[in-house]
């Protein structure tokens, strides 16, 4: 390897996320240089040679051998083709080689008119530790199925799970809804009860498809309505989970649901809430996020892409009281080198009662999405919301479907009067456990372009201010501009705000640095 200094910097923070080795790869995240405004491209080394090179922040290596240990580093490439001197290196390991269980093995039929749970769930319960349920090429129905630790879920390419249309398919079971536990029909994939204990170690990858069939068992749980609607995926009590290269689409309320897990990676992921990738919109389908972290920490969600009827990402942690007496937080988030191509982009809330910190978004695209990032906590939830930011992201939305309103007020929104048609921002209520604070939010090096509402919305209480709010290296152009209102320190640096409609800045109870 042969290195030179480039301006003294080279990457940072090398690591490997939490269980995002297989038996054949590694994935690999790290940090820019600081300034990283010369980088160009990295150079990936393992074992001292050259293995690929890449413009993002991660890359997964391929090909490698199993329970083998690699060393790694990492080197910036400037615009003028010198090589920065590598960061500290790091140690990866592969997994072992697994034992495969394949579902035909256990009667699953490749039709999609065939009720395959019993097979599903045999080949899952015979699954040895460590071992591999695997769905080959073909379209296999079946309803509920339940995951295990230790164990991968492996769809392969042209393979689909196909949920069930029917309701009779999905216990009721309790868990977590709209931040408070209630009943709820099962999720396509689930993690049982664990009945105190906590699961580990599960794996759902492949480059097939999990499809929960929402737009039929949708109108069918509705019109039972023996319990709120089911996921696609929904993985609760569980440490070091790995999502990767899996599609996952159409689900009855929320797609992928994670409730109480905690070191976990989303790599290659795709999800469709909204429509098929081919223009074709699900019907009957609402409030249908993409991925949200609920009451969950240490995760990673890199070189993914999601288009959604709803939030894209939401981070959650609770509601109201039960939220702030179960005072699970989510934290340490890292969303970076991620596509978004319908929806809400990357929310905080409004379920939070239990805390959310430390979240970054970074190096994100947003398409026809309404906006980059909300944060959203109005009364009643409690707790703070704290060390959040958003770096190097850019939004187009032309889209002219949604409008401002009481869900959504702009493409660079911070809101504690979130679902309110209407409120009056100078009128004071006692504060007590439920009034909730927001404190240190960034947006850094953001380009955004909207036709369809504000710019910028930024509301806090007038007896909880929002605090410490940082514009900086931000260009933004909406059909109207910034709007903020009972703010205790709003630093703008470098920031140019304008307006299709009318001024440009609005500022109310709001005071500068």
């Amino acid at each position: 390897m042969t290195t030179t200094d480039v301006n003294g910097f080279a990457p940072r923070n090398l690591v490997s996320p939490p269980a995002s080795q297989t038996d054949t790869t590694i994935a690999l995240v790290w940090d820019k240089p600081q300034p990283a405004d010369d980088v160009a491209c990295y150079q990936v080394y393992v074992d001292g040679k050259i293995q690929g090179i890449c413009t993002a922040t991660d890359y997964t290596l391929t090909g490698l051998e199993p329970s083998q240990v690699y060393e790694v580093q990492v080197c910036a490439v400037s615009r003028s083709g010198a090589v920065s001197r590598p960061g500290p290196a790091l140690t990866a390991s592969t997994k072992p080689g697994s034992e495969r269980f394949d579902i035909t093995s256990f009667g699953a039929v490749a039709d999609s008119g065939t009720n395959n749970t019993a097979a599903f769930q045999a080949a899952i319960d015979a699954c040895t530790p460590g071992g591999t349920v695997y769905v080959p090429e073909g379209v296999f129905g079946t309803g509920a199925i339940y995951l295990k630790s230790h164990m991968t879920l492996y769809v392969a390419k042209g393979g689909v799970l196909l949920g069930s249309g029917n309701p009779a398919d999905y216990p009721v079971m309790t868990y977590r809804w709209e931040g408070r536990e209630q009943l709820c029909y099962a999720s396509l994939v689930n993690t049982k009860d664990s009945g105190g204990e906590r699961h580990e170690q599960i794996t759902i990858a492949g480059e097939g498809t999990i499809d929960a069939n929402g737009a039929a068992l949708f109108k069918g749980e509705m019109a039972e309505k023996k319990g709120y609607r089911g996921r696609a995926v929904c993985l609760r009590n569980t440490d070091y989970v790995y999502l990767k290269d899996i599609t996952v689409r159409q689900s009855p309320a929320w797609c992928v649901h994670l409730i109480y897990c905690n070191h976990v990676s989303a790599n290659g992921i795709s999800i469709y809430t909204k429509n098929d990738g081919y223009g074709r919109r699900y019907e009957n389908i609402f409030n249908g996020d993409g991925l949200n972290p609920d009451s969950s920490s240490d995760i990673y969600i890199f070189n993914s892409m999601i288009a959604s009827q709803d939030d894209c990402i939401a981070i959650k942690s609770g509601r109201d009281e039960e939220g702030r007496r179960v005072g699970i937080p989510s934290r340490d988030i890292r969303i970076t080198n991620c596509l978004f191509k319908s929806g809400f982009g990357v929310a905080i809330g409004s379920e939070m009662a239990g805390g959310v910190s430390n979240v970054q978004v970074i190096d994100c695209s947003f398409e026809d999405v309404y906006s980059i990032g909300t944060v959203k906590a109005p009364r009643g939830r409690g707790a703070v919301i704290e060390n959040i930011s958003y770096e190097n992201c850019t939004l187009k939305n032309y889209s002219l479907e949604h409008e401002d309103c009481e869900w959504f007020r702009g493409a660079i929104n911070i809101d504690q009067f979130y679902s309110h048609i209407e409120y009056d921002a100078d009128l004071r209520e006692v504060v007590n456990e439920g009034t909730s604070i927001i404190r240190n939010i960034s947006f850094r090096n953001i380009v955004l372009d909207t036709y369809a509402g504000n710019a910028v919305f930024m509301a806090g209480l007038p007896e909880s201010p929002l605090q410490n709010i940082v514009l900086e290296n931000v260009s933004a152009i909406g059909r109207y501009g910034l709007k903020a209102y009972n703010i205790e320190g709003l630093a703008l640096r470098n920031v140019s705000v304008m307006s299709r409609m009318d001024e440009d800045y609005q500022f109310h109870n709001t005071r500068q640095v």
